[in-house]
């Protein structure tokens, strides 16, 4: 099993958000006001997020404070 590609349930519980916000991105796009989800693979009716796509998503919403 590969463990670089993971579920919706996999990937939410890994970034620390909730399954529905993961679904409402993929439903509804990108809003204004709201933080865009991580891209994600569609196969057939099944799901998936790349680890590396989640790690890179993480990295962009990281806050960097001045000394």
């Amino acid at each position: 099993m590969n463990r670089d590609i993971l579920t919706e349930k996999e990937a939410a519980i890994y970034i620390g958000m909730s399954r529905s916000f993961l679904s409402q991105d993929r439903m509804n796009g990108y809003r204004e006001g709201r933080t865009k989800g991580p891209d994600f693979m569609k196969i057939g009716r099944s799901v998936r997020y790349r680890r590396d796509v989640l790690d890179a998503w993480l990295g962009q919403h990281c806050v960097k404070r001045g000394a």
